[in-house]
């Protein structure tokens, strides 16, 4: 039976971790600080967990593996793996500065799929910014001297945040989430993360986490950024809600809604569909199901479940394949 399901996310206590998650979006965990929300993962290393229904208790991944491919749509076809993982970000703390594979390198190298994302700004503390590519075209010559020389920041695109932002990120892209940002961010679903630059950080034990600058330089592409950090496009047809597309690729296509009434959607055959709560409150019906959302909580839709309304106040980003 097709019905939406509620998430349990996996959630990571990195050392620049904040609170947010769980003072404001209702993570509940014995953990001093929540760096991310693995709001919709059926990776290895963190697997959500459905919360309601027939299948409450099951991992996400074993309840596909269950059901058969066919939940996850057509357009999962030419995935050989779950195609997406979805995080919230809180970063309390400055990201160490990093580059993700392509899809060649990293099978050839890791054994996984590479890694291209995007990030919403959920939400950020006045004078906030990041890291997006370089400030203008280097070399690798110059790129391997400023990871020896320290001097790597100097030639990074620093990029000042505001709420509502968008960041597509293709891999190979040098980036790093700043301090005192929140960021929505759909993915592969990938944890390939080379580190290049980390702010000679220590852990709890007095150690320096570990650098990846022979495989940065292999895959980093030393160019300013080649996408503009705002949505492609409004949608202006809605009743009840505005929207925008954030991004469209190979890989995932994501929107973002202000809901403020009703809203009328289709989970069809072409593709499952995963709606993450930002702000606000919802009622979700279908058919057969009525499901209460809030702000920081998650629902899987199974393709071809059909026809769906929500009714409420509520802010969420709607991820898709």
């Amino acid at each position: 039976m097709l019905y939406p399901m509620k998430l349990q996310a996996p959630l990571k206590d990195y050392l620049w971790g904040g609170t947010k998650l769980k003072e404001e979006y209702g993570k509940k965990s014995d953990l001093a600080k929540v760096a991310e929300s693995w709001e919709l993962s059926c990776h290895e290393a963190g697997k959500s967990i459905i919360r309601n229904g027939a299948a409450a208790g099951m991992t996400l991944s074993d309840w596909i593996e269950k059901e058969g491919k066919a939940v996850l749509g057509v357009n999962a076809n030419c995935f050989s793996y779950f195609p997406l993982l979805i995080k919230l970000i809180d970063a309390h703390d400055n990201l160490s500065v990093q580059v993700h594979p392509d899809n060649e390198y990293a099978l050839r190298v890791e054994g996984e799929y590479g890694k291209t994302e995007m990030w919403y700004i959920v939400d950020c503390e006045p004078g906030a910014s990041l890291i997006y590519g370089f400030k203008d075209t280097i070399t690798k010559e110059e790129f391997r001297r400023r990871i020896q020389d320290n001097t790597l920041l100097e030639v990074c695109n620093q990029v000042p945040v505001h709420k509502g932002d968008v960041f597509f990120i293709e891999s190979g892209t040098l980036h790093a989430i700043g301090k005192g940002i929140l960021i929505c961010e759909i993915q592969q679903n990938s944890n390939t993360t080379y580190r290049v630059y980390d702010y000679d950080r220590r852990d709890k034990d007095g150690h320096t986490r570990e650098l990846h600058v022979g495989k940065a330089l292999d895959v980093t592409k030393c160019i300013p950024p080649q996408h503009p950090v705002k949505p492609l496009a409004r949608l202006d047809v809605l009743a009840g809600a505005q929207g925008e597309l954030l991004a469209a690729c190979d890989y995932f296509t994501v929107y973002h809604f202000d809901l403020d009434g009703k809203l009328n959607l289709k989970a069809g055959m072409d593709s499952f569909q995963c709606l993450t709560v930002l702000d606000g409150q919802a009622e979700l019906t279908t058919g057969l199901e009525k499901l209460s959302l809030s702000k920081g909580e998650s629902v899987f839709l199974p393709a071809g479940l059909g026809d769906y309304q929500l009714q409420g106040n509520m802010s969420f980003i709607l991820s898709k394949v």
